[in-house]
């Protein structure tokens, strides 16, 4: 199952619970928007090359559509749907003024030399500066892209519009970019991990923890679960696998990555299958990479007694299904990496607002959403007798549903 019916199927079982009538759901299900775009640049070398742009805005009810944008060579409509979709239930999870929408660049970055990526961006941005902006579609880094990416944006934008800081989060600090928004989504892993372990007399300092994926989100997560206690038993990256059952060494093996672009050849470990990272002996499994990464091929093999979702969509319903009945606790993507889009929100308030926090404010602002995130995700679950993904829909759904009906869109 693909992630676009995934989603559509979870959105419908919410729907369900929550007793909305089809109007209703067929008025949440369609995109506001959905945009293609053909940018064609120079390359360095004096050919032209063509890629295809994305952006799909899903839903505005609860405020301006915010998402990322990833470079990826295998960005397509359905993924780029389904992403801007689990936007709106994240943003609305965790409860703060947005809706949903995502975009992308069917394009390799890595194959491609900076100056390259720049006019790239640029040209994407000019093809769509008229439906982004402060107030109506906030668009933030993905997997490809960074707060160089955004930069670019926002130069490319304020040419048409004015400087206009708030139009992008994820931005380098030195143009409105906000502290902590690096660690973001990997602080909100951890702060989601202590609510849900919290729930079962359980700490972070006494569980053994697998990272599948050692990009931003699992590296910042490693070293965030390394600093509380935790044991880091395995870890893996596109260039390999480790394991040390005794705890990896989280700052060796960050500067070890550093230098060599990836965890291969560290001495810290023993190198394994990366096919075999999922089903690694270890309390908390915690899919940091690209989605559909459990499904019916490994479920039965995992022996993690909790799964906390940092990647988007990286377990499939039916793999939902077999985890459920081996009494495996999923803590829902749409609440457990809601960390970056709501250090976003705090960006772009302080873009707004011209007035910048610090980093301790950022982090205990964060702290306190996502406890609450957790808190109203749990309320939902007893409501509706579901379980902890459920919860989050159901949460998300109604949030949306809500803000619909209020604005008189439902019709």
């Amino acid at each position: 199952m693909n992630a676009l019916a995934a989603t559509n199927r979870n959105f419908k079982l919410a729907a369900r619970l929550l007793g909305l009538d089809s109007k209703l759901e067929k008025c949440l299900l369609i995109p506001f928007r959905e945009i293609k775009v053909e940018c064609t640049i120079p390359k360095d070398d004096g050919t032209l090359a063509s890629f295809v742009g994305f952006r799909v805005q899903h839903d505005n009810a609860r405020g301006p559509m915010k998402g990322g944008i990833r470079y990826h060579p295998e960005v397509d409509p359905d993924e780029v749907n389904a992403l801007a979709q689990l936007m709106t239930w994240k943003t609305a999870v965790a409860n703060i003024p947005y809706g949903g929408a995502k975009g992308g660049i069917g394009c390799d970055p890595g194959e491609l030399s900076v100056s390259e990526l720049e006019r790239l961006t640029r040209v994407f941005t000019q093809k769509i500066h008229d439906l982004i902006g402060v107030h109506t579609d906030v668009p933030a880094p993905d997997m490809g892209t960074n707060p160089q990416t955004m930069a670019w944006i926002l130069d490319e934008y304020s040419k048409f519009h004015g400087y206009s800081p708030a139009v992008v989060t994820g931005k380098p600090v030195d143009l409105g970019g906000s502290l902590g928004r690096d660690a973001a989504t990997g602080r909100g892993v951890l702060y989601a991990t202590q609510a849900l372990l919290q729930e079962y007399g359980k700490s972070i300092s006494d569980q053994r923890f697998v990272i599948q994926g050692f990009g931003n989100v699992g590296s910042w997560a490693a070293e965030l679960i390394s600093e509380n206690g935790g044991k880091i038993v395995a870890v893996s990256d596109i260039t390999g696998a480790i394991k040390n059952s005794n705890g990896i060494d989280i700052p060796k093996l960050l500067k070890h990555s550093k230098e060599h672009r990836g965890i291969k050849g560290f001495n810290g470990g023993d190198p394994i299958d990366p096919k075999s990272i999922l089903v690694e002996d270890c309390d908390v499994l915690i899919p940091a990479a690209l989605g559909g990464v459990i499904n019916r091929e490994n479920a039965n093999e995992i022996k993690a007694n909790f799964i906390i979702e940092a990647a988007n969509h990286p377990t499939d319903p039916e793999a939902d299904e077999i985890l459920a009945k081996k009494g495996v606790i999923i803590l829902p993507d749409i609440f457990a990496n809601s960390g970056g889009v709501t250090v976003s929100y705090f960006e772009w308030v302080q873009n707004i607002q011209g007035f910048m926090w610090d980093e301790a404010k950022v982090n205990n602002e964060l702290k306190t959403y996502m406890t609450k995130g957790f808190k109203d995700m749990k309320e939902m679950c007893k409501t509706h007798n579901c379980d902890l993904r459920m919860g989050a829909f159901t949460l998300g759904v109604n949030r949306v549903a809500r803000a619909t009906v209020l604005r008189g869109w439902e019709a």
